[in-house]
């Protein structure tokens, strides 16, 4: 787990458009807050936050997570996306150099995969947004399709933001 946190994502500069809402969470004792195109139809999770693209070629949730939850988060996401018959090829992870985005280490692993409607890309993000607590960003995109969303992933990621 520790690899994974020390790892990074792009640095990622990109405007919202359109209208969006920015939520905290955890809702009892927020750690960080993301703002989502309000066309997404961002809601709030037991531990964080999930939307689609309007065309729902792509799905991004961020759920938070401590030390001692760490690893039961990212094995939720795993499970999350075996749940909807999404496989991924171990084959093809990639990962990013570490970054800080908004003061914060970001890192990303991605992979080729497949769900019902064909190919995939596959992204997994672990944001450290304090000395405790990280963020785990799971996101899936329809190949090709989600080059079309790529500017609102980039800005969505991008206004991850702490909650002091």
């Amino acid at each position: 787990m520790k690899k994974l946190i020390a790892l990074a994502l792009l640095a990622l500069t990109s405007p919202l458009t359109a209208q969006a809402a920015t939520l905290t969470f955890p809702g009892d004792k927020p750690v960080a807050s993301i703002t989502i195109p309000d066309s997404w139809k961002p809601e709030e999770t037991d531990g964080g936050v999930q939307g689609t693209s309007a065309d729902s070629a792509v799905y991004l949730s961020a759920e938070a997570a401590n030390g001692k939850s760490m690893e039961k988060v990212v094995t939720g996401a795993i499970d999350f996306l075996a749940k909807n018959k999404v496989t991924i090829d171990p084959s093809t992870q990639k990962e990013t150099p570490t970054t800080d985005v908004n003061g914060m280490q970001m890192a990303t692993l991605e992979w080729d995969g497949k769900d019902e409607d064909g190919p995939v890309s596959v992204g997994l993000l672990i944001v450290q947004v304090s000395a405790d607590n990280a963020l785990v960003v799971t996101y899936w995109g329809d190949k090709g399709e989600e080059d079309k969303h790529d500017a609102e992933v980039k800005a969505i990621v991008a206004s991850i933001k702490p909650v002091e």
